[in-house]
């Protein structure tokens, strides 16, 4: 069968205002086991050139494919640009299949369904397998309610005239059983091949893509909901995906691996494997990603290797500088543990990136305060402020269903608004607070020493591109605050805004964090 991976523009801050672009791993994922089953698969990357939804349908059109997959990382900020070029592309092409998956649909299929008519299947959960016996069905004309992990449109058909559905029976939805996981995960390759790699920057201008070490994490924290989706860890062969990103390095140039995994440290042994592994291939990449503070802790010992592999920064989740906040989150870390991983990372040369989060407690003035002077004494060289989000397939949704909702516009989900009431300080204040602490440590005089000064000029590299992204960040941020951004002084609650069945997380997570 002939095709189309698209990926649609999506309108966070972090697709918009860099100026680079990561390829779309996810639907890249999808494209080699598509491949390798014998289908012809191209790419159309909307979100690197941010098409209209009338180009991209002209782009489709043009193409012609047999099916187009959409689906973004971003899935709940991007589910309403889905739905609108659904809505043209079915216009424009009647007959073509539209298969739509994602964190967001997986969960949401039934609004999904109900806000995009023309999707016809949404695949739940982890695709590579999955769409390739969709598409197997399809193309052999044989019952699609054999296939694990879809949901679709009772009177869909695959035979006759490409059989799009018929009238009495469309609006029935039928989900199938989940589908497995994907325990060989070096058995669903990523379908480079269909990215010009020359188009894809990050870390200031050097060419970059994204890669997938491990998925899933073993830790509880009450507000991510990656633990449910990925429903395990799981990894790759060290060496067999140190031995990839130095072929991408050799044979495509490219210098930077931006990792997408949620804890790619969980395994010390593994993860000490694939340092040697990249230290033995001798490249030149530079290697950034997100894990734990209590991991770097852990490997004290071992973080020269993670340097010398080519470790160059790593995200931490401090999340709150508050104790009880951080239990009652479950995050597993204490401020002691944090403050020792940043040393830590400066010690081995490696920026250190702080992720905190507003909005797990219903924070007064005073907290704002006591946060600004306890992340000062961490001391870390980036920081990232972000808003609690209560997606509903998380016990933190479960647990906030009675807190109202401010933002009630889903494209605006990206964690970079505020989504929930904060009763004890005006929106209006709280974002001077989160601009306030993100400016008292990226321009505090020992963070601008280091930015002219640091001995390491790859770090005051990397440190100039990270002041040049939020000098554009911050004035687009407060523009859209204050003229197009819009807020609900007394918007619904959690439950309400889920459609009042409960902001619960969904029998199957719960399921699989037992079986974890």
């Amino acid at each position: 069968m002939k095709l189309l991976l698209l990926n649609p523009p999506h309108p966070s801050i972090g697709s918009r205002i860099p100026r680079e672009h990561l390829p779309p791993l996810g639907l890249l994922s999808l494209g080699g086991p598509l491949i390798d089953a014998g289908h012809e698969v191209k790419l159309l990357d909307a979100d690197l050139v941010n098409m209209s939804t009338s180009q991209m349908v002209r782009e489709v059109v043009d193409h012609s494919p047999d099916a187009v997959l959409l689906g973004h990382s971003g899935s709940t900020s991007g589910h309403c640009g889905v739905v609108e070029v659904v809505r043209q592309l079915r216009e424009a092409m009647p007959s073509v299949w539209i298969i739509y998956g994602g964190v967001y649909p997986t969960y949401h299929w039934r609004e999904a369904m109900s806000d995009a008519p023309g999707v016809d299947f949404i695949v739940r959960g982890e695709g590579e397998l999955t769409v390739v016996r969709l598409m197997e069905a399809i193309a052999n004309e044989t019952d699609p309610s054999d296939v694990p992990g879809i949901v679709f449109r009772e009177g869909v058909c695959p035979g006759g005239a490409r059989g799009y559905r018929t009238e009495a029976s469309c609006g029935i939805l039928r989900e199938t059983e989940p589908a497995a996981l994907i325990r060989d995960l070096d058995g669903c390759r990523v379908a480079w091949e269909l990215v010009d790699h020359r188009s894809y920057t990050y870390w200031g201008g050097r060419r970059a893509v994204v890669a997938q070490f491990s998925r899933g994490c073993p830790h509880g924290c009450s507000y991510c909901g990656q633990r449910y989706f990925w429903a395990r860890w799981r990894h790759r062969n060290p060496e067999r995906f140190a031995a990839e990103l130095a072929r991408l390095h050799r044979e495509e140039g490219v210098e930077v691996i931006n990792f997408a995994d949620e804890n790619p440290t969980a395994s010390r042994p593994l993860w000490e494997r694939f340092l040697k592994a990249m230290i033995a291939e001798n490249v030149p990449l530079i290697l950034v990603g997100s894990t734990r503070a209590g991991d770097i802790v852990r490997d004290a010992d071992i973080l020269h290797l993670y340097r010398q592999a080519g470790v160059a920064r790593f995200l931490m989740g401090f999340e709150s500088t508050d104790e009880q906040t951080l239990e009652r989150i479950q995050k597993g870390s204490t401020k002691a543990t944090d403050r020792e991983a940043i040393r830590l990372l400066r010690e081995n040369g490696i920026i250190s990136m702080v992720a905190w989060v507003s909005g797990f407690a219903e924070e007064r003035d005073a907290d704002y305060w006591r946060t600004l002077r306890q992340i000062l004494a961490y001391d870390p060289d980036q920081i990232q402020g972000l808003y609690a989000t209560p997606h509903r397939w998380t016990a933190f949704g479960a647990g906030e269903r009675s807190r109202r909702v401010i933002q009630t516009d889903l494209r605006l989900w990206d964690y970079k608004h505020q989504v929930l009431e904060s009763p004890h300080v005006p929106p209006w204040r709280l974002l001077i607070w989160m601009k306030l602490i993100e400016a008292a440590v990226q321009l505090r005089p020992k963070s601008i020493w280091r930015l002219l000064f640091h001995p390491d000029p790859a770090y005051r590299s990397a440190m100039r591109w990270y002041y040049g992204i939020g000098r554009r960040v911050w004035p687009y941020e407060i523009w859209n605050w204050i003229f197009k951004d819009k807020r609900r002084k007394n918007g619904p609650t959690v439950d309400v805004f889920w459609g009042g069945e409960g902001a619960v997380v969904p029998v199957e997570a719960v399921r699989l964090k037992v079986e974890i």
